[in-house]
């Protein structure tokens, strides 16, 4: 009765979108651009912010809020992104969050005090947070779920690269140019990227209706999420976890949290449909998100600190020491994404991806600072592995597996989690670290008391700096000293990665009981007309039902029309 809806187009040259083939490959260039400027202005400052805020004049506080401002903008923004998509003009919502990100960046380098660069920093993240649903959400509407795998594979590659290249970039920039640079770097990718949306991105025109904001939504999620963010990234440095001021935070968030549960319920149009949590896919990925962004997030941060203060690299050489995670990340995620495509199967990969990130994760908790470095590099590489083939195709089986009107809202959803995932993850791991540090500290106290009291008036300094509190610059240590604080820090930053380990098995059930759902060969705008179609198709089959009862109504009285089996006899007049 009707046409087959997986068939793209009658014109060879034009995709399923209606687009052509060069505007396709030129659309998902830019969004990849896009994404590449996100991952690096997150990371592109990391390895100058000590210089940055000296020259600022800025403190301590003022160092958390310049890394916070952003993760905190970005969380919170990406599932209002996600909802305004499914509203509105998807390809305006990317060039604008494409030109609040550039503009952000560009007044970013001119900043004149630390109010104002993290002023700048809150407007980037905002313009992150729309890069990373929205590039996801536009592919839906451009690339069907079954072709989608290699590119989704892509951009995983593309954040790692974003990754392991930031800092190094980075540092290369302050060391020979200036610190303003690293935020002028990315400005021409950003403007590339802008142009070719601009001109080769066509998307299907959204049907007119009248839209909705849910304003209360919107604000009770952005103060219950940021009191909570907050809470985790300045607790047990600015006051105690046990406090009236962690009461007073925390208590705030759940009462934001529940009051925007309450109101979601009534919304026109919530930010987050709670409907989305009754598919299983949905759910199921946000519980495996969750951890794939304490596994993403935690380990470049803790396998950082394991190569400065376990093995006494400084910041540059503990980016390149790090490349095996990414390299694996980047290298296998290419690889499944194109075996999703090619055969249409991610069940199996997926279910091995999260094995391998259980894996690697017990196998770095097992390291030590004198671990054979041909071992940790596996090991990264394991991790890396795993992580690239499940990160990205978790948004790709949620979009297959939720209806059309709900991609942007389910997409961003799974980033929003691992985002939320990874900034808790490793703040609570931060803290079982610094535990940790202190009881192995106390444990070598006499061995070290004894190597410091060999050096003499050297050793009363390094004493001094050791109780501080602050990390101490590992390669700078006398070599018995060294050995001792090598040894804490690697033994601690293993005792992380093994608590991490198990949080990593829920990956693995989560996964292996999301619904094997076919890939779809439909892109979002033929899902929506397949959709539709079929929302009609019980009146089309009550009509026909009819029309049948009708005749066989004429074929039962025609008998009695007369002779000649029911025809109109001819009657000659004389």
């Amino acid at each position: 009765m009707s046409k087959n809806t997986d068939s793209t187009t009658a014109d060879p040259g034009l995709s399923a979108s209606g687009m052509t083939q060069r505007e396709v490959v030129q659309s998902l260039t830019a969004l990849l651009m896009g994404i590449f400027v996100t991952i690096l202005a997150g990371t592109v400052v990391s390895t100058s912010l000590p210089i940055i805020l000296s020259d600022l004049g800025g403190d301590q506080t003022a160092y958390t809020w310049v890394v916070t401002s952003t993760l905190l903008a970005t969380t919170i923004s990406t599932p209002v992104w996600g909802k305004l998509a499914d509203l509105s003009n998807r390809k305006a919502l990317l060039q604008f969050s494409l030109l609040l990100f550039v503009v952000s960046s560009a007044i970013a380098g001119f900043s004149q005090d630390t109010s104002m660069l993290i002023t700048m920093r809150v407007v980037q993240g905002l313009g992150a947070g729309g890069l990373t649903a929205l590039s996801q959400i536009v592919m839906a509407d451009i690339i069907s779920p079954r072709e989608r795998g290699k590119y989704m594979g892509l951009f995983g590659a593309m954040m790692a690269l974003g990754t392991v290249g930031g800092p190094l970039i980075g540092g290369f920039i302050t060391d020979t140019l200036n610190w303003r640079w690293n935020f002028f770097v990315a400005l021409p990718f950003a403007a590339i990227a802008l142009i070719l949306i601009h001109k080769t991105l066509h998307l299907p025109a959204k049907s007119k209706r009248k839209v909705s904001i849910d304003y209360a939504g919107i604000v009770l999620l952005s103060v219950g999420v940021s009191l909570l963010l907050i809470w985790v990234s300045v607790a047990g440095q600015q006051f105690e976890w046990v406090s009236i001021y962690s009461a007073l935070m925390v208590g705030g968030a759940v009462v934001a949290l529940i009051a925007f549960v309450l109101v979601e319920f009534k919304a026109a149009e919530p930010i987050i449909p709670l409907s989305v949590f009754r598919n299983h896919t949905f759910t199921l990925s946000v519980i495996a998100s969750i951890a794939v962004g304490v596994s993403m997030f935690g380990t470049s941060v803790f396998l950082a600190q394991y190569m400065q203060l376990a093995r006494g690299a400084n910041a540059t050489q503990s980016g390149l020491m790090t490349i095996p995670m990414m390299g694996g990340l980047l290298i296998i995620s290419t690889i499944a994404g194109a075996l999703i495509s090619k055969y249409g199967k991610w069940k199996l990969i997926m279910i091995i991806g999260s094995m391998l990130q259980l894996a690697g994760l017990y196998l770095l908790g097992t390291i030590h600072y004198d671990s054979d470095f041909f071992l940790v590099s596996l090991y990264m590489f394991i991790l890396g592995a795993g992580l690239g083939m499940i990160m990205q195709n978790l948004v790709l089986i949620v979009q297959n597996g939720v209806a059309s009107a709900e991609i942007g809202v389910a997409s961003s959803g799974i980033a929003f989690f691992r985002s939320l995932g990874g900034t808790i993850g490793v703040s609570v791991l931060g803290a079982l670290m610094a535990t940790k540090v202190t009881a192995l500290m106390a444990r070598k106290a006499p061995e070290l008391q004894a190597a410091i009291a060999a050096l003499g008036d050297k050793g009363k300094e390094i004493s001094a700096a050791l109780a501080s509190g602050n990390m101490p610059d590992a390669h700078s240590l006398p070599d018995s000293v060294r050995t001792i604080v090598e040894s804490v820090y690697g033994d601690s930053v293993a005792y992380v990665f093994m608590v991490a380990a198990p949080l990593s098995i829920l990956t693995v059930l989560a996964i292996v009981f999301v619904p094997n759902r076919e890939l779809s060969n439909q892109t979002r705008q033929q899902r929506e007309n397949s959709e539709a179609a079929t929302a009609l198709s019980p009146g089309l089959e009550a009509v026909e039902q009819n029309v049948a009862e009708v005749s066989e109504a004429v074929v039962a009285v025609t008998p009695s029309l007369g002779p000649g089996n029911g025809k109109v006899q001819r009657q000659d007049t004389p």
